[in-house]
């Protein structure tokens, strides 16, 4: 697939601060990709340096091999911000209409309500009148209005309902299977680890780690082998498993901490032990995240 981002040793400072140093990374044309980090770590900036509103002081970056501030690049790229002003005087369907003439080959009005959930009526409502839903279902119609090839959403489920999240995320796998590429932040953990292609986690404003989430969980996480004893055997036995780095119990299940989860499913066949109910976890998004941001180990 083609690079259709690429950040090459970029960094962003203000006075005696530095919100972003000596970031390099590309994103490649149809992926989903979340960019995760602690307040503070750079996410937002990185994301304004991309859309071509902060210029880097050191770098640079490239949007479609252009630089992001060009009409050709913003023609073809949509964004859904953490704070975003609408006109109040205006209707919704007016302000929606208004945004379409901005671009070339816009979705039309059917499409965004498809994609949005927004509806007939509505349409008819002036943007003062909107319900805190319909207002983030209007900022992500703004966001599409342009059909982008490039979209960039920063944190935006916050606000929204479950009915609302769930129509979100199915719009955005929607728009990927048409080729999208699709940019966020979120705080909701679990949302980068269910629709992430690539997750790249930003720590005190540098690339701390970056892979698909099952790659950053294998990293950063504990994997363990789970199972239900039979019979008298004892825990102290898994213990002297190869690869095993801890044993405990706990709701009735025995579990074994380890880096090698298939080692140690094959001892457990082989000594033909009497387990049942085996369960492989492959570690949790939150342990990676509370490592990167709370141990600072990692680099």
């Amino acid at each position: 697939m083609n690079k259709v981002i690429t950040l090459q040793n970029i960094s962003k400072k203000y006075k005696e601060s530095i919100a972003v140093e000596d970031i390099s990374f590309s994103i490649k044309k149809g992926e989903i990709t979340a960019i995760l980090g602690p307040n503070g770590a750079g996410k937002t900036t990185t994301i304004s340096m991309m859309l071509g509103l902060l210029k880097p002081t050191n770098g640079s970056v490239k949007v479609f091999n252009l630089d992001p501030t060009e009409k050709k690049v913003r023609e073809k790229i949509g964004a859904m911000l953490q704070e975003v002003s609408v006109m109040d005087g205006l209707k919704v369907i007016e302000i929606i209409k208004l945004f379409r003439s901005y671009y070339p080959n816009p979705f039309t009005v059917e499409e965004l309500c498809q994609y949005t959930g927004l509806e007939e009526v509505d349409l008819k409502k002036r943007t003062n009148k909107l319900s805190g839903g319909q207002k983030r279902r209007l900022e992500f119609a703004l966001a599409l209005a342009g059909n982008p090839d490039i979209l960039f959403l920063d944190e935006p489920t916050v606000g929204m309902d479950i009915h609302s999240r769930r129509l979100f995320w199915n719009t955005l796998h929607e728009l990927k299977q048409r080729g999208k590429t699709i940019i966020f932040t979120t705080h909701y953990l679990q949302e980068a680890d269910d629709s992430a292609e690539r997750i790249i986690l930003i720590h005190k404003g540098k690339v701390a780690a970056e892979g698909s989430p099952i790659e950053i969980k294998r990293k950063l996480s504990k994997q363990s082998v789970s199972f239900l004893l039979k019979g008298n055997i004892g825990v102290e036995l898994f213990e002297e498993f190869p690869y095993v780095s801890e044993v405990y119990t706990r709701k009735g299940r025995t579990y074994l901490v380890t880096d090698q989860t298939d080692h140690v499913l094959s001892l457990l066949f082989e000594r033909k032990l009497s387990v049942s109910d085996i369960q492989v976890e492959q570690g949790k998004l939150e342990e990676a995240f509370e490592q990167l941001t709370e141990r600072k180990e990692i680099v």
